[in-house]
């Protein structure tokens, strides 16, 4: 599409053909569909646009300001080759205006990496979501382990309650995709994975499925004793987890999820957590406890536990409710945010943070802690992508568009000067029909008829036959070296 706007624009014909047509519109139908199609399954993360142009911002504005400058050799050449003044005025206009935009978009462009280094905040901690789901099966005792090999700081679960009282680590409502329930209770799949006991629950293999599946391509770089050990993992209790928090003096940060109702547990789902953190031995200032419901009386009968919210208020209402920290998602805060929480003493975790240039963003931005799949990626992140002070940028700003300007004034004299000395040469104007007339083979005499004609009307307005000439068909002649080009 973009070739044939750049032959439009010089003034060339699209002799398109029906096959040709076709394909450009199905290809057209093709990413109008796929387009929609993407929105509605992931819709929530368009938000990643605005974030990710803070990321790249500056860059990608150098990189438009020198696609604009290099545009400007096919808009002085049209400019310079336009008979009429206001075809030539609207054109600059145009141009011009987008590319002076283009010249104060800095002003506009706000990047948190954008900054002294010497306020740079230390390297913001990752927590493994789900352990490292990238290396081992989510929510696993070996995926949890993979995860402390990578230095994380925390380890951030979901947990449902089982129908005889166990906590549990599962991230699903039903067991279906991470254990092979289809095997074993083949009646029971679509079945709530709280209204199973723990005992039926230690049944299940809860490893199989990452090795079939490979959810992230990472398999066939596993050794076979990774495989194998992978291959016989179990579901897991909060119980265990926390014993295994505690031996490597590792915080601990769970979503708990309350039973349906009718489910035996449905009002003791806060006791049966807190029982089992009592019989995990873990410290209280290891874990971190989101539930809303009965904060109040958690607090008095675990005063140690870290108050953590999963709603986003304000600090002042934090404070208010003894909260002293927050788990949002990474496009719910902005930096400005995340410095009024760092100010109240408010520690922020956001989730789910996988790329390096992400988390380099959230790291200027001053975050303390992020939540990652991919632990072991980020753990290659030593300092953020880049950094520049705003004197560094502001002169890589006035550089770019002086060097544009300069060239942008030099193309379009040159052009003007090519085209003065083309007009007072005497010779004829640039004619793409004549070309394409000369070079058809095998067209219908109506195609050649249309031809012919678009060359005279063409000559006849860039004066190459004057009114005095009278006209003279050389049609025979067209023919004759078609057909003589045709018999060859």
């Amino acid at each position: 599409m973009i070739l044939a706007l750049c032959h439009i624009a010089l003034g060339q014909q699209l002799n398109l053909h029906w096959l040709h047509k076709i394909g450009v519109t199905a290809a057209l139908l093709t990413t109008v569909v796929g387009v929609i199609s993407i929105n509605q399954t992931w819709q929530h993360e368009w938000d990643i646009i605005p974030i990710s142009l803070q990321a790249t911002g500056p860059f990608l504005h150098v990189g438009a300001v020198a696609a604009f400058t290099a545009l400007s050799w096919i808009v002085a050449g049209q400019v310079a080759r336009a008979e009429k003044t206001s075809f030539q005025v609207v054109v600059m206009l145009l141009y011009l205006c987008v590319l002076l935009g283009l010249y104060v978009v800095p002003l506009y462009v706000t990047s948190p990496c954008i900054m002294d280094p010497s306020n740079l905040k230390p390297r913001p901690d990752v927590i493994g979501h789900q352990g490292a789901p990238m290396l081992a099966p989510e929510n696993t005792m070996w995926s949890f382990q993979r995860a402390l090999q990578m230095n994380v700081t925390g380890l951030e679960v979901d947990v449902a309650v089982s129908v005889d009282g166990v906590p549990f680590l599962m991230r699903d409502p039903t067991l279906r995709r991470t254990t092979d329930v289809e095997k074993v209770f083949p009646d029971r799949q679509m079945e709530d994975a709280s209204l199973f006991n723990w005992t039926d629950l230690q049944q299940l293999n809860a490893g199989q499925w990452f090795l079939k599946d490979d959810p992230f391509w990472t398999v066939q770089a596993l050794s076979s004793h990774e495989r194998n050990l992978i291959s016989n993992q179990s579901v897991c209790s909060l119980e265990q987890l926390l014993k295994l928090a505690s031996y490597h003096n590792t915080s601990v940060v769970f979503r708990l999820r309350r039973p349906p109702v009718g489910h035996p547990c449905y009002d003791s789902w806060i006791n049966d957590t807190l029982q089992a953190m009592q019989q995990s031995g873990v410290p209280q200032s290891l874990v971190m406890w989101t539930p809303d419901e009965d904060r109040a009386q958690v607090g008095q009968l675990a005063p140690g536990l870290v108050q953590t919210s999963v709603e986003k208020q304000s600090p002042q209402s934090l404070q208010e409710a003894g909260i002293s920290r927050l788990l949002l998602r990474y496009n719910q805060a902005s930096a400005q945010e995340i410095r009024d929480f760092s100010q109240r003493n408010i520690s922020l975790t956001l989730y789910t943070v996988n790329e390096p240039w992400l988390y380099s963003v959230l790291w200027c931005s001053g975050v303390s802690s992020v939540s990652s799949e991919a632990p072991h990626v980020l753990k290659k992140v030593p300092y953020p992508t880049w950094l520049l002070r705003a004197d560094e940028y502001c002169l890589m700003w006035v550089c770019a568009d002086l060097i544009s300007f300069v060239v942008v004034v030099g193309i379009f004299i040159l052009q003007n000067y090519h085209m003065i000395r083309y007009r007072t040469s005497g010779m004829r104007s640039y004619n793409p029909e004549q070309i394409m007339l000369s070079a058809a083979v095998g067209r219908s005499s109506r195609d050649l008829n249309v031809m012919k004609e678009k060359l005279i009307f063409s000559e006849v307005g860039n004066g190459s036959v004057g009114s005095d000439e009278p006209y003279t068909d050389n049609s025979n002649e067209y023919d004759y070296y078609t057909n003589h080009r045709v018999s060859q």
